[in-house]
């Protein structure tokens, strides 16, 4: 048998709660169509079937009583999956995380923590309304006590998911739709880890950093590509919060200029406070002030209309002219 499979975004997640589950029978999973048909992205597909509905099941209709039940599990032990189906259902599901999840560990003075994995399909792609395309990474990430992560490739999914049910705090598991089944990637057929908080150095560079995450990994990777070898420095940070500040310092430390990708909207976001950390840190280091290519601070347009705000491929080749000029 091959130790090494070859999967897209989907089958990669969906290995590794199918790995989780078979090791841990306190492992547990559930969301709304979640069980039975396999999630509205069939993610969990097959899951109930091979591991039975006491562990993996249908929820209601409630994204608030579903964190809390988690929260309430995982205090007798066991280590809840819940999907929420889009990001944008997830408003209601806040005062369970936010109040009561990421702050047990000090509420408690450490006799309670919560190891739940919250997981959310999130940003464009699919073209649908806003509830089902929004960005939240920005707000989760400025609740201490929440670890945040991103993958964008089959590798990182299933590292990054196997890292988040054995972390021992709650972890937002955010999942670019527009990744799941764009492309494949051969990845170990066992067991492993991406670790939380480390940043991948996709390509090593001179001139300029870029630091992105998500669905613009991809993108941005493809531009960067066109250039030069060895004069952009292009980093995923896989982990939006706690982010790898050793890397993303050291580059820009390196490079003297810094340029920031996400499809967000761009005030008081992930962009705005590594522009901050930078600043702050390296300002007489900087050969130009940091640039960002972000969403417009918008909501989500309909339909056809959403390129205006996740299409950023012309403004990155524009703002990376800049700073090379």
């Amino acid at each position: 048998m091959s130790d090494k499979i070859i999967v897209n975004n989907i089958e990669a997640l969906n290995n590794a709660l199918d790995i989780a589950l078979s090791k841990d029978k306190n492992v547990v999973l559930y969301g709304q169509d979640a069980g039975f048909e396999g999630g509205v992205f069939r993610a969990t597909k097959g899951l109930q079937q091979k591991h039975g509905a006491d562990r993996v099941w249908d929820s209601p209709i409630s994204e608030a009583a579903m964190t809390g039940a988690a929260i309430g599990a995982s205090f007798a032990g066991l280590k809840p999956i819940v999907e929420i189906q889009f990001s944008g259902f997830s408003y209601v599901a806040m005062q369970q995380l936010f109040c009561h999840a990421a702050r047990i560990r000090n509420r408690s003075r450490g006799k309670l923590n919560a190891p739940i994995v919250i997981r959310m399909p999130m940003g464009g792609g699919i073209k649908a309304l806003e509830h089902h395309s929004e960005s939240l990474e920005a707000i989760y990430a400025h609740i201490p006590g929440v670890k945040v992560v991103m993958p964008c490739n089959p590798y990182d999914t299933k590292g990054l998911m196997l890292a988040a049910i054995n972390d021992p705090d709650p972890v937002v598991f955010f999942e670019p739709k527009k990744l799941y089944r764009s492309f494949k990637q051969e990845i170990p057929a066992g067991e492993y880890v991406v670790e939380i908080g480390k940043a991948n150095v996709l390509t090593q560079g001179s001139k300029l950093t870029i630091v992105t995450y998500g669905a613009n990994v991809i993108d941005t990777l493809e531009i960067v590509n066109q250039y030069p070898a060895g004069d952009l420095e292009l980093i995923d940070l896989r982990t939006i919060s706690p982010i790898d500040w050793n890397t993303v310092l050291g580059s820009v430390q390196k490079t003297g200029r810094l340029l920031v990708v996400h499809e967000a909207v761009k005030s008081f976001s992930v962009s705005a406070e590594i522009m901050a950390r930078v600043s702050e840190t390296l300002h007489s280091s900087l050969k130009k002030a940091p640039v960002r290519v972000t969403g417009f601070d918008i909501t989500v347009p309909l339909a056809k209309g959403e390129a205006i705000q996740f299409d950023l491929k012309k403004r990155t080749v524009d703002a990376i002219n800049e700073l090379l000029a």
